[in-house]
């Protein structure tokens, strides 16, 4: 039962940080009819907030080790409210400001869980070893995978069932009860002795080889959060497969989760600085070839959606867990630096959105509407060019990494 609560609270994070990705800038665009660029400037703005607050986050969970179950069940009962509130706002008097409260509690909620996750990896494994971390980083990306594959898909099914205009709405409350129900069955693991290391530091993460793992983390997650940003609209608006989204990323989601097992076996041959360079050529292929598609094109579509999701695999569960073996080798604090490596990832997310959706406005894109030739082409140069070009830029520095790797 041990590694199944991991994977369950895995998944409510997971859960309830990809409608974050993927399903916020349609439902702020079409059901509260904002801007493409008010959304960017909202998201770099909490981003702002999480400069702060991740770190902060990862500093208090190494203080206080015996407060570990309190902030489990604090990061839970914050999305479990968060949720159903976001997605009953509607359009109406101050509803930017009423958005950006609601999104600051819910980034908070989610930053606290996933860097109590991820800090306490030598705590949750069976053993402070690398083969254990990345044991324990399986169990753990699965579950993640899992909770994407419910969050991406749910609100689909629930219009399936008949929810029609509502299906937001229950989407939230499905994400409340899901964020319950795992701060109940997952307590026992908060009750394991934390395996505490020393004061972090520049020097000693630079000696560690964490300073480069982190630098790769934020510049890798750039071509996702553009990808998953503008994942709705491309599907949507430029491929003209409407209610096909659910579908494709339910066939991305679960390619990377059956991905895992092999990329991880394929790690224990070659060492997980190889096995990254095997996957991200893969990735990059996909982002080219996405950019060639026409109108209706779902087969070639729903492939490249399951060779991506594979590549995808590889970075989810082999950099986490490349990070936390660096960290254990070193002795040194990994909350802390699990707080950091956040920030690092929502950093991207901002950035994607901040940079390309003023970009979209300004070239006439509009969701849900018809749209020119060229603004057309330019979310395909967002979703498809300019991920290849950042992705190339991530494999540049995975091949300066040590092969020492755990």
């Amino acid at each position: 039962m041990h590694y199944t609560r991991v994977s369950l609270y895995a998944m409510m994070l997971a859960a309830t940080g990809i409608p974050l990705y993927i399903h916020l800038p349609q439902f702020a665009a079409i059901n509260l009819g904002m801007g493409l660029g008010t959304i960017g400037v909202i998201l770099l703005a909490i981003r702002l907030v999480d400069m702060v607050q991740d770190p902060l986050m990862g500093w208090a969970i190494d203080r206080w080790p015996k407060a570990q179950a309190a902030f489990a069940m604090v990061a839970a009962a914050g999305l479990a409210v968060g949720y159903p509130v976001l997605f009953a706002l509607t359009p109406g008097p101050y509803v930017t400001a009423k958005l950006v409260a609601v999104l600051v509690g819910i980034f908070a909620a989610y930053s606290l869980g996933s860097i109590l996750l991820y800090g306490r990896s030598a705590t949750l494994a069976l053993k402070p070893e690398p083969d254990a971390l990345m044991t324990l980083a399986a169990y753990r990306e699965g579950g993640m995978l899992v909770g994407v594959v419910f969050a991406a898909s749910a609100p689909a099914i629930l219009v399936g069932l008949g929810a029609g205009a509502q299906a937001y709405g229950a989407f939230g409350l499905c994400l409340g009860g899901l964020a319950l129900l795992s701060a109940v069955v997952t307590r026992p693991l908060w009750r394991r002795p934390a395996v505490l290391g020393g004061a972090l530091s520049l020097a000693g993460l630079g000696q560690a080889g964490a300073l480069r793992l982190l630098a790769l983390a934020l510049v890798n997650s750039l071509p996702v959060a553009l990808t998953s940003t503008l994942f709705l609209f491309f599907v949507d608006d430029r491929l003209r497969l409407p209610g096909q989204a659910g579908l494709l990323l339910t066939v991305f989601f679960i390619s990377a989760g059956v991905s895992v097992p092999v990329w991880l076996a394929l790690r224990r041959r070659i060492g997980a600085k190889a096995t990254l360079l095997v996957a991200m050529p893969l990735a990059i292929v996909c982002f080219a070839g996405t950019a060639f598609l026409g109108q209706g094109d779902l087969w070639a579509f729903g492939i490249i959606c399951a060779a991506s999701g594979a590549a995808l695999g590889a970075d989810t569960v082999l950099l986490p867990a490349m990070f936390s073996v660096a960290l254990t080798r070193a002795g040194l604090q990994a909350s802390l630096a699990f707080g950091i490596w956040a920030f690092a990832g929502k950093l991207g997310l901002a950035l994607a959105a901040f940079a390309v959706m003023p970009v979209l406005e300004w070239n006439g894109f509009v969701p849900g509407q018809a749209n020119s030739a060229h603004a057309l082409n330019t979310l395909t140069l967002a979703y498809a060019v300019v991920p290849c070009v950042l992705k190339l830029a991530s494999m540049a520095m995975v091949l300066r990494l040590k092969d020492a790797d755990g």
